[in-house]
């Protein structure tokens, strides 16, 4: 969830009144902020100071540097930062990190949770630590300076002390003995390294440097880094050498910027026909056979496989219902969709001949990872589909297939719902051409529609502003959204990105369910979403939708229906009605759910909300 970042290099001139490694530290807060957070905080080390320099206030990273300009730091060569959102201790400047300890002399930031924090707290009061704050991060502060005094050594220190820490977490420290220098850990917890000219960098991801520089490491599980101007060192927790895997960013600090959009979320719901577009691309040999060279599983294997099972949470778990109804009509295999923090909880059956789907746009997602790795241990392998490349859910699946949305910045995912779409029919077909369930002729045919989808995606955002206008006018405080086969997941979705957006009630129905009990809600004025399934097709249940209208519409709901272009059926019973182009029905939701993306971020825009960072809610969920 929180953003952290952390640089070692050269000062700033003493004739320039510019400070490079807090300069840094900011811009790199500043592009994390949509990572989610209520507090800010940053520390220097400066050669020939006796203390660390830290700044640190609730509220928006605006708050920080506001008291920067007030109150300026010293000009130095290493500096950490962090957005926090809060866990243990409330929201306050107390709490805000960075935490000091060894008498100011260390400065310490955190994401994740200690869970042994209490009985850590316990011990170092008992040893005349004091504690200023209700955090289970200055518990780690504490530990290391302890362990610091001990080992007269920061990175041995840091590896002393995260052998100490139950839970998630990564640690960042600077102290005053080693000014040029920055110490980082992690353990189930995000941390990436990059890689500039007489500088180095840390952050939670690479959006913290990508301006500066998009070399970067791969920082594996239970490693410690030490980061100085010119050096880089990377142990395991036992001081052992390791061997990063060096990668480079696929896009630039232009891609997270809004590029002349109000917000990040408008821009990337205009991105998705490139999303798509890119997720596609380079899949196919010059026969046109599907070769998804990421995947690294026998294709042997794969034959053998009599389940799948699909692990995400929220919207990605939507892209695994819609992944559902088509990898099980391409190739005849079972698929369950399980929600990841329940998923190892309920001791679920799996074996060898499992195959586990993790979808993640972080691929740091804690509860997928737990998850991810209860399959494993019962034999399963596992595939990750996963738009960040070098996080921690991809190097740990036996498995990837990347999706190529570029960065997403709004907290509600939009574009890359529709690239894990695009990403999980890739695998449907990919699977059916390996076991033989479909022609090859079937497979070309269907990887054309695809093709198609883009320029289809790009027809419904241009004819957008109908929906806006419609946002705009929209005050009900409860909206109901219905579908059928992969119109159900749309209609989940359309009511996750109504609740994220604009905080109202918003529930989504299989339109099946209506007279089992959810037709309780309507009254007079209830708008309700319906997603129509296309008329065309032998078993469509298109007329069966219609009459759903018609029942609705009959307790006096206001019905604004989604459907396809030339379905005049709809007209009569539609008080409003969204075309979107014709498409086969597997690949409807990839036009079907733009629509509800653009609702739910006008009416949130229209009510004055941060449609960006909804309130509670971060962008990668990474504690349990």
């Amino acid at each position: 969830m929180c953003g952290i970042v952390g640089y070692a290099g050269p000062a700033g001139s003493a004739a320039d009144t510019s400070q490079r490694p807090l300069d840094v530290v900011i811009e790199g807060l500043r592009r994390l902020e949509y990572r989610g957070y209520d507090s800010a905080g940053v520390a220097v080390v400066a050669p020939d100071t006796a203390q660390v320099s830290s700044r640190k206030k609730a509220g928006k990273l605006v708050n920080l540097t506001d008291t920067l300009a007030a109150e300026p730091l010293p000009n130095a060569t290493a500096a950490i930062g962090h957005t926090r959102w809060a866990t243990h201790g409330g929201p306050t400047d107390r709490n805000a990190h960075p935490h000091l300890a060894d008498g100011g002399k260390l400065a310490v930031i955190h994401n994740g949770i200690i869970e042994n924090f209490a009985q850590l707290r316990e011990e170092l009061i008992a040893e005349g630590s004091r504690f200023l704050s209700e955090t289970d991060t200055e518990v780690a502060a504490h530990l290391l300076a302890r362990e610091y005094r001990l080992a007269g050594d920061l990175s041995a220190a840091m590896r002393a002390t995260a052998k100490q820490l139950d839970g998630a977490f990564t640690l960042l420290a600077v102290h005053t003995d080693a000014p040029g220098t920055v110490v980082g850990a992690r353990h189930d917890s995000p941390l990436v390294v990059g890689l500039g000219e007489d500088e180095n960098f840390l952050g939670s991801d690479v959006a913290a440097f990508v301006s500066s520089t998009r070399e970067a490491l791969e920082l594996g599980q239970d490693q410690v880094v030490t980061i100085t101007a010119d050096d880089v060192t990377i142990t395991d927790f036992d001081g052992n050498p390791v061997e990063p895997s060096p990668y480079t960013v696929d896009w630039d600090a232009s891609a997270a910027e809004k590029g002349g959009y109000r917000t990040f979320m408008d821009k990337e719901i205009a991105d998705e026909p490139q999303a798509v577009a890119q997720t596609l691309l380079g899949r196919t040999d010059r026969a046109g056979h599907l070769q998804l060279d990421e995947l690294r599983i026998d294709e042997a294997l794969l034959r053998t496989i009599d389940k799948i099972v699909v692990i995400a949470c929220g919207t990605a778990a939507y892209a695994g219902h819609v992944a559902k109804y088509a990898i099980e009509h391409w190739c005849r295999v079972p698929v369950e969709v399980e929600l990841a923090h329940e998923f190892r909880y309920r001791d679920p059956v799996v074996s060898e001949k499992t195959l586990v789907v993790a979808i993640s746009q972080s691929g740091e997602t804690m509860d997928t990872l737990m998850a991810v790795r209860h399959a494993q241990e019962q034999g399963a392998k596992v595939l990750a589909i996963v738009n960040t490349h070098g996080s921690t859910i991809p190097r740990e699946a036996d498995a990837v297939l990347y999706t190529h949305a570029g960065p997403e910045i709004a907290v509600a995912s939009t574009k890359a719902f529709l690239a894990q779409l695009t990403a999980a029919y890739l695998l449907g077909l990919y699977l059916a051409q390996v076991r033989g369930t479909k022609f090859p002729d079937e497979i070309a045919a269907v990887l054309a529609d695809l093709r198609e989808m883009p320029a289809k995606i790009q027809a419904v955002i241009d004819s957008g502003d109908r929906v806006r206008m419609i946002a705009r006018w929209m005050d009900s405080r409860s909206v109901l959204f219905l579908g059928r086969h992969v119109g159900f997941p749309v209609a989940l979705e359309g009511a996750l990105k109504l609740k994220e957006l604009a905080y109202i009630h918003a529930e989504g129905f299989a339109a099946g369910e209506l007279k089992h009990g959810p037709i309780a809600l309507v009254e007079p004025g209830q708008p309700v979403f319906v997603i129509v399934p296309s008329p065309r097709g032998r078993d469509s249940l298109h007329a069966k939708v219609i009459s759903n209208i018609q029942e609705i519409r009959a307790r006096g709901a206001r019905t604004l229906v989604i459907a396809e272009e030339g379905d005049e059926a709809v007209l009569p019973y539609a008080d409003e009605v969204f075309w979107v182009p014709q498409s086969p029905t597997l690949l409807s939701p990839l036009v079907t759910v733009v629509p509800l993306q653009i609702f739910a971020c006008e009416l949130a825009t229209a009510r004055g909300l941060d449609v960006d960072q909804p309130r509670n809610l971060a962008k990668s969920v990474t504690v349990e």
